[in-house]
């Protein structure tokens, strides 16, 4: 990666972590649990640290009436279903100063106010780790650097049920977006 986009990305002031989708009823099913809990420790843990905001989405299906027919067939192909309220439930809990934004999309960017929030703070680059790789991760960040945004996937601190899925969506990213290991960011934050 050349030095001058390292330089642009690696300003803590301008930077925000986006934890996406890391609701108990997802991350049970994910490939890596284990792997993919302890490098988004790591990654909160060192936002923290840094001063970083943190924000996790969080899916908030919409009351049936109100939800689009499109929505419904593809959760029930995808054999999506939310079994107790417990499952909506974030697997890793959100500390007092982050954001937890809910939303019915698989982009960050619709139906939310999370791109005015960011705006107003200034921030540019956004590193998303989360669930599912190829659906959310992979929607957002697209969205993201449509949106003129540096967006940086964290590809270890990514996961989906199918692991196919979620290395075809790496590969993908690769060639549109900033893929790096967690210690690769924690490294550039040091």
């Amino acid at each position: 990666m050349d030095q001058e986009i390292i330089n642009e990305i690696n300003k803590k002031d301008k930077t925000a972590l986006v934890i996406w989708d890391v609701q108990k009823g997802l991350v049970d099913g994910i490939f890596n649990k284990e792997e993919f809990l302890a490098n988004n420790k790591k990654l909160i843990d060192a936002a923290h640290e840094n001063n970083i905001p943190v924000f996790f989405s969080k899916i908030t299906p919409l009351p049936e009436r109100f939800e689009s027919a499109s929505r419904k067939f593809f959760a029930k192909r995808r054999k999506m279903n939310w079994p107790s309220p417990d499952a909506l439930e974030l697997e890793i809990p959100a500390e007092k100063e982050d954001v937890v934004i809910p939303k019915n999309t698989a982009s960050f960017f619709i139906g939310t106010n999370f791109e005015n929030m960011v705006r107003n703070a200034g921030i540019t680059t956004l590193i998303f780790t989360g669930i599912a790789t190829e659906y959310g991760v992979e929607s957002s960040g697209r969205d993201a650097v449509n949106r003129g945004f540096y967006p940086i996937i964290a590809k270890d601190a990514c996961s989906s049920r199918s692991q196919e899925g979620h290395e075809r969506s790496l590969k993908n990213m690769e060639n549109l977006l900033i893929v790096m290991t967690t210690d690769e960011i924690l490294e550039m934050w040091k």
